[in-house]
């Protein structure tokens, strides 16, 4: 999928065309790329050397949590969205992970071709296996995304960290961002019971103000849901996500087996849809 995904990207040193020469990817500039062999490639600003994104465990630990199905109804609801936008242009997931949701919204899009954007190699070589039609790219959000201008349809942005002003250059005319944050309500079971980390009050005023002026709100829709888990399943929940940095395995261990079977908590997330301002 690599291959039908290079007229989307750019150099990220000098901005200019790539292309897939020799199992990498390069410019006119002498830029070079090498295309790993687990079929993703890195285009990352400068050296790139320093550790980026989730580690291989906290990956791990997402794609076993994803494909269990807990969040299968925001996976359907994500892609019941993205038929009212697009059929056939590119879908860029922007923190793409394992490509859990973008796979899921490609099947809902028989004709369109997927880049996942992630700055994780453990996350970028599961997203490369994740959809025959997905390709993995890695990058960092927060520098120049390494897409040409207006190279997708439709953006996602899933629980993860959003460059407004790129995000908003990467949209074509047309186009739409779909973004999932939590509310304060989010998993709120286990963040008393395990002292999780809590999610901000005002986030959907933040993230309005991130992504304007150049995209504007058309839609929000609050999405919530039990869950039912096993010890093994929020052990999962729980490393996949930003508590893993703030919180020891043995800590997590006693506190869960302090609680019974089944853990009951509640997915409450907001689904918001955003596309090009007049003029913005």
């Amino acid at each position: 999928m690599l291959r039908d995904a290079v007229p989307l990207l750019r150099c990220p040193a000098c901005h200019a065309p790539l292309e897939l020469r020799e199992s990498a990817l390069r410019c006119d500039s002498g830029h070079a790329y090498d295309v790993a062999r687990q079929g993703y490639v890195s285009l990352f600003a400068g050296s790139g050397a320093r550790a980026r994104g989730d580690s291989a465990a906290m990956v791990e630990a997402r794609a076993s949590f994803l494909g269990a199905g807990h969040f299968e109804p925001l996976s359907s609801a994500l892609a019941a969205e993205s038929r009212r936008w697009t059929a056939s242009g590119p879908v860029v997931d922007v923190g793409a992970g394992p490509g859990h949701h973008l796979a899921r919204v490609l099947e809902a899009l028989p004709d369109a071709r997927g880049v996942a954007l992630d700055s994780s190699p453990a996350a970028l070589r599961r997203a490369a296996a994740a959809h025959p039609r997905l390709a993995a790219v890695g990058c960092d959000v927060w520098d120049p995304l390494p897409l040409r201008d207006g190279a997708a349809a439709l953006g996602l942005n899933v629980f993860a960290p959003r460059n407004g002003s790129e995000l908003a250059r990467v949209i074509g005319p047309g186009g739409a961002l779909l973004t999932v944050t939590p509310t304060p309500a989010h998993l709120a079971e286990l963040v008393a019971a395990l002292g999780l980390l809590s999610v901000p009050s005002r986030k959907e005023e933040r993230l309005a103000a991130q992504l304007a002026p150049a995209l504007a709100p058309v839609s929000r829709t609050e999405l919530e849901h039990g869950l039912s888990l096993s010890r093994a399943d929020a052990a999962a929940l729980v490393r996949m996500g930003p508590s893993e940095w703030h919180m020891s395995p043995g800590a997590l261990g006693r506190r869960l087996a302090e609680l019974a079977e089944p853990l009951e908590a509640t997915v409450s997330v907001t689904i918001s849809t955003f596309a090009p301002a007049p003029g913005g």
